[in-house]
């Protein structure tokens, strides 16, 4: 992906290809260092979303994330972090097509082997209306463009549940810094990003469109 290429003519297709090859070409010690960056990140994460570590009630805000599979930046510690700062952490769970089913992650002993090659919370699932009080969300990404548009794996398990989420929860793409790029293709069902985390340059705010609200 040198600089004199032409990105605009890509589709999302050829973008895909483009950054899963550039995944797979990181060595392990560099995913490693990324890793521990971004999970020693997420206090000051927290602290900048506003995320207060106990509500009214005395319950932990829900924090939305996913176990990273297939070269995704994160790790397990990135979990685990979360869950030290205070707050409650969710993960999703396989199933059919469809908005995306929860379950609550309590430690890395209590994850299973699921489809896919997924590690899932052992308990009990959650509907996908979890994330209507959720207090931010970690999503997964290829990559996410200066506008807030982010690019998945295409499934669209993530397209079919955003629209569950409260209005002014933010939403995080979570990609290395490589993968915050200046435009990508935008469908009329996307819903923009509100942030970017990336391990060298952690959280920045991104500037998602008023008629696409982050």
């Amino acid at each position: 992906m040198g600089s004199d290429t032409d990105f605009a003519t890509w589709d999302k297709a050829r973008w895909r290809a483009e950054l899963l090859a550039a995944r797979a070409a990181v060595d392990a010690a560099t995913r490693a260092a990324e890793a521990s960056a971004l999970a020693a990140a997420m206090p000051r994460v927290l602290d900048a979303l506003d995320v207060q570590r106990s509500g009214e009630s005395g319950e932990s805000p829900v924090i939305a994330a996913y176990v990273p599979v297939g070269g995704e930046p994160g790790s397990l510690d990135m979990l685990t972090a979360l869950l030290a700062a205070g707050t409650r952490v969710v993960l999703p769970v396989t199933g059919p097509p469809g908005p995306l089913r929860w379950a609550e992650f309590t430690g890395p002993r209590e994850l299973r082997r699921a489809r896919y090659g997924l590690l899932e919370p052992d308990g009990p699932e959650l509907p996908p209306t979890v994330l209507a009080t959720a207090a931010a969300i970690l999503v997964p990404a290829l990559a996410v463009d200066e506008r807030g548009v982010r690019l998945g794996r295409g499934a669209g398990y993530y397209d079919r549940t955003l629209p569950s989420v409260g209005a002014g929860v933010p939403l995080v793409a979570v990609v290395r810094d490589a993968e915050v790029v200046r435009r990508l293709p935008e469908e009329a069902h996307d819903r923009r990003m509100g942030w970017a985390l990336t391990p060298g340059r952690g959280l920045s705010r991104l500037a998602a469109g008023p008629d696409r609200p982050a």
